[in-house]
């Protein structure tokens, strides 16, 4: 396996994008959508995520951070992250009305065939796609394209206008969640 899209400096900031199995759109039900960012803002709280940018789509997640702290990794974090959302979207598949439970089950339920780390359904792809943050122009970069992907998608017509988007915090618009903003220029190297 390749170590291209690992992450190994964990005093680095890093773009990642968290991909549901099968970029099934899984997010298009707002009780999943808070799901994800209610865990978010706990790994911010209680583990030290620090977010620079995010950006929910219906099948991934998209975002840029850094462990701040010593006490976890990021690594640790996503991991823990991962686990916590699969288990709890998952459950409230089974148990809220949705027209595609019998379908999304299943296909969870066999991706998790043949896996020893994983019990009864496997929800996110392994891996995170991580790709350093080594210069302020590749951060620009990487906002950008987090930024603009809803517009790319044709769900909204400005950045801004998508509720799920850190392109409202830098807009200065209401947000779910609260990001340590560019302009603090980080020191990536």
């Amino acid at each position: 396996m390749s170590d291209k899209y690992k992450i190994y400096d964990n005093s680095k900031a890093y773009f990642l994008t968290l991909t549901v199995v099968g970029w099934i759109d899984v997010f298009t039900r707002k009780s999943h959508k808070q799901t994800l960012f209610n865990s978010l803002r706990y790994c911010q709280k209680e583990k030290g995520l620090e977010l620079y940018a995010y950006c929910l789509m219906p099948s991934h997640l998209h975002i840029i951070a850094k462990a701040a702290s010593k006490q976890d990794t990021l690594s640790e974090i996503l991991q823990d992250f991962k686990k916590f959302t699969s288990k709890a979207i998952v459950q409230a598949i089974i148990n809220e009305p949705e027209s595609r439970r019998e379908w999304m089950l299943s296909y969870f339920k066999k991706t998790a065939e043949n896996l020893k780390n994983v019990k009864d359904y496997k929800f996110w792809q392994d891996g995170n796609h991580a790709e350093i943050i080594e210069s302020n122009k590749f951060f620009d970069q990487k906002l950008n394209y987090i930024h603009n992907n809803p517009v790319a998608e044709q769900i909204v017509e400005r950045p801004e206008d998508y509720l799920w988007s850190s392109a409202r915090n830098y807009a200065g618009l209401s947000s779910y969640l609260d990001i340590v903003k560019e302009s603090v220029k980080l020191e990536w190297i």
